[in-house]
């Protein structure tokens, strides 16, 4: 990019970085002035699960200005009633915390310029890129997302020879839902000069079946088309509807707050956007993706983890050692069932260590994606170095999904005061894709149990767009491990209502360093909470994920009902 115009970018991150610290002095009341006075809201005739000892047997809530005021019994509350004061009869209802959601990418499904296939027929993907590719200028990429490899009533995954059948003349793109994987057709390969006889490139690979291109294509592989062709480009009006409709449909599902992990400088100012126009939803925390833009221009304009405001904050700076658990690519001391395939690696220790050094150097956390247990030490290995001097509180360094561990992993992220974030819907949501790694493995992925019993702060995680967000999926998932066919994926790692409760709301905000302004129901917190039609504390496990949204408010308002 030539200087003038990185400049320019930079210009105007900065300026929306100053917009960012300016609303977090200016933009929300001090806690000094809701502290006395009436309430503007109260809640009451619900049961409460507070997520705090100290405001266990509440019988009501209220709240002044964006803050909770107090927790307590019915007539304590009811003398913080004023002229004004606002009430929600919660009778029949179960109010909690807002749900947090501490790994996720709400902006990488772009139906502004792809089409969603998230379908359970490969003639009905089909139908939708023959569709998509009339809506696109001829030599422009034809786009899609949301593909799942094992979904399909054909029992297969799609290949290049059913993109061929129906766009023939121009490339195709059609993204796994998991990030990691694409599958594209002969024009996309011709036009990138891939053949048979190309070799893989380093941590990535071209899948081929009797020596022939399958149009599968994983990890580095993907970064070959970046330079070929001519690639959609989305306005800035259009990112910030994005932003904004994918946080009102994560606050539909009961979440307050969100993380972008591996976000862009696009991504900043669709938030940043949104927030303007008033048209967000729920929290972010923003991690940028390490070697970007933004996150060089952060780190040049002397930005750190923890700027901002509690609508839109700094996060830990995210990289990607390995593959990804629900497209079988992650890297692993032991192969995939009946196969030799360990999976890739993306990062060698010296570029983790580098990437570690480099964050700790310029002030920010750090988050590694890290799904095998052979990637998982190699991160390990650069935390221990960095920490054996480290001086002052723990850092909370983070490994982002954290899938297959063992009793020493353990032990190890113990010691270095790391924060896991197992996928947390996965168990439920994936089932097809655990038979690739076996029952044995499956005893030490997602491992929430052993986390907790560990007195580790295991986080909340869908990694959405790869898994799905709703909480009361996640918590379904947590608790039974059995996936939508009934089978149980390790059943040694389930865990109880409470504790699943306390990972989406508690957990979630020490993972963000947040856990004194939101994480429970408690006086001085962040008026976020949730309405649900039924307690999920006491409901049928099985049936969880059907627990109905009722309402969901952040900052004391409502910003979903059903």
């Amino acid at each position: 990019m030539p200087n003038s115009a990185a400049n320019t970018q930079r210009r105007h991150l900065l300026k929306t970085l100053a917009a960012a610290s300016a609303m977090a002095a200016f933009g929300r009341p001090s806690w000094a002035n809701m502290a006395v006075g009436k309430a503007d809201l109260i809640v009451t005739g619900g049961t409460f699960h507070t997520m705090d000892v100290s405001t266990s047997l509440a019988e009501a809530m209220a709240i002044r200005g964006n803050r909770i005021m107090a927790m307590g019994s019915i007539n304590d509350i009811q003398n913080l009633t004023g002229p004004n004061t606002r009430r929600v009869d919660a009778r029949g209802l179960t109010i909690t915390p807002g749900f947090i959601d501490a790994h996720s990418h709400p902006l990488l499904a772009n139906e502004a310029i792809s089409v969603d296939v998230n379908v359970r027929q490969i003639s009905k993907v089909q139908a939708l890129l023959k569709e998509q590719a009339q809506r696109t200028p001829e030599g422009q990429w034809v786009l899609a997302h949301m593909y799942d490899d094992t979904k399909f009533d054909e029992g297969r995954p799609l290949t290049l020879q059913d993109i061929d059948a129906v766009v023939p003349s121009q490339p195709v793109m059609v993204r796994h839902r998991g990030g990691h994987t694409a599958v594209v057709n002969s024009k996309a390969f011709a036009m990138a000069g891939v053949d048979n006889q190309t070799p893989d490139p380093q941590g990535g690979r071209f899948f081929r079946e009797d020596g022939q291109l399958t149009g599968k294509v994983a990890e580095l592989a993907m970064d070959v088309f970046d330079s070929v062709g001519e690639w959609p480009v989305v306005d800035r009006e259009t990112n910030r509807k994005g932003a904004s409709l994918m946080t009102k449909r994560m606050a539909a599902s009961g979440l307050t707050s969100t993380t972008d992990a591996a976000a862009d400088l696009e991504g900043w100012i669709s938030y940043m956007d949104a927030l303007d126009a008033g048209e967000l939803y729920t929290r972010v925390a923003f991690m940028p993706r390490g070697n970007s833009e933004i996150y060089t221009t952060m780190k040049e304009a002397g930005m750190r983890s923890g700027f901002g405001n509690p609508m839109l904050r700094v996060g830990a700076v995210k990289y990607a050692a390995d593959g990804s658990a629900s497209e079988r690519t992650m890297r692993m001391s032991t192969p995939f069932e009946g196969t030799d395939d360990y999976g890739i690696l993306t990062m060698s220790q010296e570029q983790i260590d580098a990437a570690v050094d480099e964050a700790v150097a310029n002030d920010f956390r750090i988050g590694i994606h890290a799904n095998g247990d052979v990637t998982i030490d190699m991160v390990l290995n650069a935390y221990e170095r960095v920490l054996a001097d480290w001086k002052g509180s723990n850092p909370r360094f983070r490994i982002e999904h954290c899938s297959l561990v063992n009793p020493q992993l353990i032990k190890r992220i113990k010691a270095t005061g790391t924060i896991p974030t197992p996928f947390y819907t996965y168990a439920y949501y994936h089932g097809n894709k655990w038979v690739d790694y076996g029952p044995d493995k499956m005893r030490d992925m997602f491992a929430h149990r052993s986390f907790i019993d560990a007195g580790i702060m295991v986080a909340p995680a869908s990694d959405f767009t790869p898994g799905p967000y709703e909480p009361m999926m996640a918590l379904q998932s947590m608790i039974t491990r059995q996936d939508s066919q009934g089978r149980v994926w390790g059943e040694n790692q389930r865990i109880t209502a409470a504790e699943a409760m306390q990972v989406c709301t508690m957990n979630g905000a020490y993972a963000s360093f947040e856990e004194h302004d939101k994480g429970s129901l408690t006086p001085g917190k962040l008026a976020d909470f949730v309405l649900l039609g039924q307690d999920p504390m006491t409901t049928d496990p099985t049936a969880i994920k059907d627990i109905p949204i009722v309402a969901t408010y952040l900052d004391g308002q409502p910003v979903f009902e059903a």
